[in-house]
């Protein structure tokens, strides 16, 4: 094997697992925001993970491989214990969205090296399965980006503006 090849397997291993710890703590997320929107937005990302995860095994499958080597992505760790931490400081949703987005761009990163790499390896179907993720998950980031700017952000604010006028409501 030679050294790209060797990159494009252990960076596959390592967001197959990603996906994995993200469809695990999703409806975690889902149950700690507070708008329906944003709720609903993790609820419905649960399914599209899952289908993130049968493509990457259609990749490993088409590659000749056996399931990837069981390596825990520390990546997704970091991110998730991120979110966990934000969660639980009461941080609302704004900062669960900034935390979700993070995620949402390492993902982008990934699925578009990886795809890139398959296209240099000639392996046109693979490259067309990472295709499809990538363009998911960067509807997911915009949409995620559109909760924030419609609703998320201007209550954060109207929060930040009761708490330091003492209009806050206890």
């Amino acid at each position: 094997m030679n050294k790209l090849t060797d990159c494009f397997l252990t960076e596959l291993a390592d967001i197959y697992d990603a996906e994995k710890q993200l469809i695990e703590a999703l409806p975690t997320m889902a149950e700690t925001a507070e708008h329906e929107e944003l709720r609903e937005a993790f609820s419905n990302h649960i399914l599209e993970t899952e289908e993130h995860v049968r493509r990457l095994e259609q990749v490993i499958e088409l590659l000749g491989e056996e399931a990837p080597v069981q390596q825990k992505s520390k990546t997704m760790q970091g991110l998730l214990a991120g979110i966990l931490e934000r969660t639980e400081d009461g941080l609302g949703d704004a900062a669960l969205i900034c935390a979700a987005q993070k995620i949402e761009h390492y993902e982008i990163a990934v699925y578009g090296s990886l795809r890139s790499w398959a296209k240099l390896l000639d392996h046109d179907e693979a490259a067309n399965l990472l295709e499809e993720t990538l363009d998911e998950e960067t509807d997911a980031d915009d949409h995620l980006t559109s909760l924030a700017v419609q609703i998320v952000n201007l209550d954060a604010r109207e929060a930040e503006h009761a708490t330091a006028t003492g209009d806050s409501e206890e």
